[in-house]
């Protein structure tokens, strides 16, 4: 057998493993009472795992398997018993609730110790918060409220109503919704229901998302629906709007090493409201957690069939995990102040499945909408029938075939934008053509990633005369910041357009859009983390809206590809999907759904690890 540290250099002179990966396992050895291969495969595998967005590496899925796919260093993992064996023996695994750089627990779940400790944190704190008894609530004005929020017209289930009811009940909430199930609607009339309430005026409330666009999506989307509610204009007055970033709200750190809010210093706020939390990752959702105060109701917003966070975790999915419907008690409360009929949900295993509501009814796409269908088909993993509706999809949704280059079709939608910087149109006006169209993609690097075909892009551009100076900053360049800047208080994922600074001459800056609606101008000197969105990748495109996107495949088979990143990157497109690539690897996706490793769904049955 050879030595734990040359079949480590081995994995990592493959790309098998990264650089983390690799150092942690190196050192983690060397402290190791008995190193073993065992171990250093465990260590590594661990680190990997954690990286590629689980929370911990399952042995009883590893475990007597043949690991990688490189010929050269194909081997087979140890067998449970003996593997598990091994691990206890090392002296840098404990049992859970030892203090050891790695938990295995009693389901045979490895966890790097402080994934483990997130994780941990993060179920007591919801059991706890969904366990605790409720605010108390004036049940016939809320009944009343409801009624006036809500009056009668609407056939079958009104899912918002009963989401909003849900939420004044319970101290936390998750409401799950496809696109255009009225989520952001749901907000508004829970918000204007709360100020309702007595002491609701002097409610503290904050709005958050996970990104800079999403926040400011929220914001817009809010103000837009507050027409549709039948309040009056002080009524709708006292509904907040500035929505902000979870790193904002939690207050980072400009040395970007913490949250100045945790347990000892909480959030002085009495509701807090988050969008777009399948984005939420484990550690961002335990830290929030941590930092609200007992009291405070927290409602999480999200698509749970849409992609899990880019860093570790699925918390959104792990959430709905056996939630079917309400226990027999809470459905008899909702049935009370809504009049609406409310199923119990005999399945559930989950203890939060009073906290748990999904919104089932889309506005923004009526039965016939093929765009609609094409998503309901992606999500529910019909392959035949999502490749019949891309073929016949009318003005909805359709297809390139693979190898067509889509560089001039997507310089052709920018060119508006151009043309409309040129002519000094207003900022708001620049940005609504800004999310008009954009093409995205499964991968950054490669022939068909977002580099390659954003540079692409930019030289068809040149090409036809749309962008006349050759520099990296140019007017019209959308671009979008690939790191947060806590002294700027710009976050990753915030987009912006270059264009002239409207006061001074000759200068250009990088205007953005704030959640408060005002433009900011920043110098591009201050900016050098950030890239050209022409293109951008399907993670990165959560929490954005677009009038039309079209989605470019690589050509051959990416583990990036899942059932998840095909459904999120169809639900960005508002009117029109377009599908570039082959068919055997669109539909192998569909067949692929996403599988994170993870504890929190048996943490929140009952049956902690």
């Amino acid at each position: 057998m050879s030595r734990p540290d040359t079949l480590l250099r081995a994995l990592h002179r493959h790309k098998l493993l990264n650089n983390l990966d690799l150092h942690l396992a190196e050192y983690l050895l060397s402290e190791a009472a008995v190193p073993s291969q065992s171990l250093a495969l465990a260590i590594a595998l661990t680190s990997r795992a954690t990286g590629d967005g689980h929370v911990c590496l399952d042995l009883n899925e590893v475990a007597g398997n043949t690991l990688f796919d490189d010929p050269e260093i194909r081997m087979q993992a140890p067998g449970l018993a003996e593997w598990k064996a091994e691990l206890h023996q090392s002296g840098i695994i404990g049992q859970p609730g030892a203090w050891q750089p790695l938990i295995l627990d009693t389901r045979n779940r490895l966890y790097l110790h402080r994934y483990w400790d997130y994780e941990q944190r993060l179920g007591h704190s919801l059991l706890q918060r969904a366990r605790s008894v409720a605010h108390e609530v004036d049940r016939e004005g809320a009944k009343q409220a409801l009624g006036r929020l809500f009056p009668d017209g609407q056939s079958g289930i009104d899912w918002q109503k009963l989401a909003v009811a849900t939420a004044i009940l319970c101290p936390l909430t998750i409401i799950s919704g496809g696109p255009g199930t009225g989520k952001t609607t749901t907000v508004l009339r829970l918000l204007a229901l709360l100020r309702q309430l007595p002491g609701g005026e002097a409610l503290r409330i904050a709005l958050a998302a996970p990104t800079g666009m999403a926040a400011a999506r929220l914001q817009q989307a809010i103000q837009q629906a507050k027409v549709s509610v039948p309040l009056s204009q002080q009524q709708l007055a006292s509904i907040p709007e500035q929505a902000s970033t979870l790193h904002r709200l939690l207050g980072m750190h400009r040395s970007g090493t913490g949250f100045r809010h945790h347990r000892e210093n909480p959030l002085l706020l009495d509701v807090v409201i988050v969008d777009e939390a399948s984005m939420v990752d484990v550690a961002l959702m335990t830290k929030l957690l941590q930092a609200l105060p007992d009291t405070a109701r927290l409602v999480l917003l999200g698509d749970r069939d849409q992609l899990a966070s880019v860093e570790a975790g699925s918390v959104m999915g792990d959430l709905c995990a056996g939630c079917d419907g309400p226990d027999d008690d809470f459905a008899r409360q909702l049935r009370e102040i809504t009049m609406q009929p409310v199923r119990v949900g005999e399945a559930s295993t989950s203890e939060l499945r009073n906290s748990v509501i999904e919104l089932k009814q889309s506005f923004r796409f009526d039965p016939e909408s093929r765009l609609g269908q094409l998503a309901k088909a992606v999500n529910g993993g019909d392959a035949p029938g999502a490749r019949q509706l891309l073929q016949h999809g009318g003005d909805e949704v359709g297809r390139i075939e693979p190898g067509t280059d889509v560089t001039t079709l997507v310089a052709t939608h920018f060119t508006r934008l151009f043309q409309a910087v040129r002519a000094g149109a207003p900022v708001h006006a620049l940005f609504a053509l800004l999310y008009e169209f954009r093409l995205l993609c499964v991968l950054r690097e490669g022939p068909f990633g977002v580099n390659a075909l954003n540079s692409a892009i930019t030289r068809e551009l040149i090409r036809s005369g749309h962008i006349e100076d050759h520099n990296d900053w140019y007017p019209g360049r959308p671009v979008m910041l690939s790191r947060n800047d806590y002294q700027l208080n710009l976050y990753n994922g915030e987009t912006g357009i270059v264009l002239p600074h409207p006061e001074q001459k000759h200068e250009l800056a990088v205007a953005f859009q704030g959640s408060d609606g005002q433009t900011r101008w920043i110098s591009p000197a201050r900016l050098p983390h950030c890239e050209t969105v022409y293109a951008v990748t399907v993670h990165k495109s959560q929490g954005s809206e677009f009038q039309a996107v079209a989605l470019q495949l690589p050509d051959q088979w990416n583990p990036v590809l899942c059932r998840e990143l095909v459904y999120t990157a169809i639900t960005r497109s508002k009117q029109r999907f377009t599908l570039v690539g082959d068919d055997g690897i669109f539909e192998a996706a569909i067949a692929h759904p996403m599988q994170r490793s993870s504890g929190l769904p048996d943490l929140l049955a009952g049956k902690p690890g």
